[in-house]
């Protein structure tokens, strides 16, 4: 994998790229087979998206005979994470903590999530202000 960079995807490049991610690489004729199953895509779709994956330095491709073959050029927890850091970037930083807990109310965690939030969650504790404000407009506290 090359070094980590912003990737800015569209919501249907995301879904080429959770596949890539998962398979370790993959050809077009398997990615237009998932995509037709999982999201009706048809095949001049998935070339598109994979096509703009390649502009955007998140796969390479190699000539196989006829046929490519799809690698990610960029590693899949950190460009989730960074996806994830620009989201809540863009929230009032006084809203994140109810978005979290909105987040986590209704997202499917393992024992092993929770316990480690669990655990960060007590450390974050040991040092959180008491409230957090506003960062929506100079100068303003609340919203």
């Amino acid at each position: 994998m090359v070094a980590q960079t912003k990737l800015e995807i569209s919501d249907a490049e995301w879904e080429v790229m959770r596949v890539t991610w998962t398979l370790g690489s993959v050809t077009s004729s398997q990615m237009a087979e998932i995509m037709a199953e999982k999201m009706g895509w048809k095949t001049a779709t998935v070339k598109t998206l994979l096509g703009r994956l390649i502009k955007k330095g998140a796969l390479r491709a190699e000539k196989n005979g006829r046929a490519f073959t799809y690698y990610p050029t960029v590693a899949e927890q950190p460009s989730m994470d960074e996806a994830v850091t620009t989201l809540f970037g863009h929230l009032c930083q006084m809203r994140v903590g109810q978005t979290l807990t909105d987040l986590v109310d209704q997202l499917t965690l393992s024992q092993s999530d929770i316990n480690s939030l669990q655990g960060l969650l007590t450390e974050k504790a040991k040092t959180a202000p008491e409230t957090v404000d506003c960062d929506c407009l100079p100068g303003e506290m609340k919203c």
